[in-house]
């Protein structure tokens, strides 16, 4: 997700000192840099647990569907990673070395490649929650029959969509909570405030469009789901009972399911909202959880999850549309200055606080996203219990699980630590003629 979000950052900024020649926006380019190369190191090694698990953990799953499967993630590493790597040299070592317009392409094609990555995992991702295009044999396993209705099945757009500007969204919300407590950290060095405070107006400024879109690519994603996986509809929302004619389904803000019965015991929710939400219509049909095979829908646990993950991320994508809206209007007080902004430290400290609010929610969604569709790893064709590796036990499954938080939380650790020590450095403010060769990003 950062990869993506701070690569387009670092794009808007050369494109931006491109066209302005304004040594600000350069300046911003080349210190982001340096975070972007501890995002791309810390990704890559804390993608390759992954792809062993698919080994170790679902063995079953990856030989049934290995032929669609495997060439999607494949295509991921031969094609989008590749594409990425390469030209994150010439992004990273091009400086004087190239062109500024073939280093401005660098560092389009590098955010092109971290893309296209993504693109290829959704892709696969989403034809394990709508699976079109192939079929199974006697045996068991996968047989494409059209490769693009498969990559390109009716979930693969707008989830894209959806999943590539929340790591935008995610990712301009973490240079503005750094850059709240650079300047909080800065206090008496004029010019390195002056450059965070110039990064978090940026960061505003785009948050205008990005918190909105994610509220429109929310709605549209909830369409999707509504359309071919009304089970799942029916876990985000709690909603038991298939509503009667003449009445809608309410929206509910808080609630709690019985372990014991197919209902709620405490729920709080807006009437009608519900039906309006999921059909556009105020009376609109939506199937409860009830009018499905309990066999073919999660437990009640998942249910649970389900439902306060999705109201986590719900809320988080609110309070972001808050912190832009606060941050618009301190900028339009004329408060977003070097000289005035000292004045209000619990602004910056919100900032700060709501680092973290962006991967949160995203969890949030991929936890709505996978909980949601259980008890099915692909979506009515394959359950998840018929797809663990054989022998597979709860002893081994937990030494994994120990395994990768302890490699996560270490890795987490080592990027903290440089981008807190980056920071503290702070910003260059050497032009780009200062010198006749660069190796690496000042």
């Amino acid at each position: 997700m950062m990869s993506i979000g701070i690569g387009f950052y670092l794009f808007v900024m050369e494109a931006l000192w491109l066209a302005t020649g304004r040594d600000t926006f350069y300046h911003q380019l080349r210190f982001w840099l340096r975070i972007f190369i501890l995002t791309f190191a810390v990704g890559v090694a804390s993608g390759i647990p992954m792809a062993f698990q698919f080994g170790t953990n679902w063995a079953r799953f990856a030989t049934s569907t290995g032929s669609f499967f495997g060439n999607i993630l494949g295509l991921e590493t031969t094609v989008a990673f590749t594409l990425e790597a390469s030209f994150l040299g010439i992004l990273i070592f091009g400086w004087r070395r190239v062109s500024r317009g073939v280093h401005l392409l660098a560092t389009g094609l590098v955010v092109f490649g971290a893309s296209l990555s993504a693109f290829w995992i959704i892709s696969a991702n989403s034809w394990m929650q709508i699976p079109h295009g192939v079929h199974f044999d006697e045996a068991g396993r996968v047989i494409v029959d059209d490769y693009a209705a498969a990559i390109f099945n009716p979930d693969t757009g707008i989830t894209y969509a959806h999943v590539l500007v929340s790591a935008i969204e995610a990712t301009l919300f973490l240079i503005a909570g750094i850059s709240a407590w650079a300047i909080l950290h800065h206090r008496t060095e004029q010019r390195t405030k002056a450059f965070f405070l110039q990064s978090l107006k940026y960061v505003v400024a785009m948050a205008v469009v990005v918190t909105n879109l994610q509220f429109a690519l929310g709605d549209l994603s909830g369409q999707v789901v509504a359309k071919h996986q009304p089970e799942k509809l029916a876990v985000m929302e709690l909603h038991w009972d298939t509503n009667t004619e003449g009445t809608g389904v309410p929206l509910f803000l808080a609630a709690w399911p019985s372990f014991t019965e197919p209902r709620n015991i405490f729920e709080f929710g807006i009437p009608n909202l519900g039906s309006l939400i999921a059909t556009h219509e105020r009376h609109g049909k939506v199937p409860g959880l009830t009018s499905f095979p309990e066999h073919e829908r999660p437990t009640t646990p998942e249910t649970a999850l389900a439902f306060v993950a999705f109201r986590v991320m719900a809320i988080l994508a609110v309070v972001m549309f808050f912190q832009m809206v606060a941050g618009c209007y301190y900028w339009a007080r004329g408060r977003l200055t070097p000289e005035r902004i000292a004045a209000y430290p619990r602004f910056l400290k919100v900032w700060v606080w709501t680092i973290p609010i962006g991967f949160i929610a995203a969890e949030g969604g991929w936890i709505v996203r996978e909980v949601g569709r259980q008890p099915w790893v692909v979506y009515r064709v394959m359950r998840t219990a018929d797809a663990v590796s054989p022998n597979l036990n709860a002893t081994v499954v937990a030494l994994i699980l120990l395994a990768v938080v302890v490699l996560y939380a270490a890795l987490f650790w080592v990027f903290v630590h440089f981008v807190r020590r980056t920071i503290s450095e702070g910003p260059s403010f050497a032009l780009p003629h200062a010198t006749q060769a660069e190796t690496v990003p000042s």
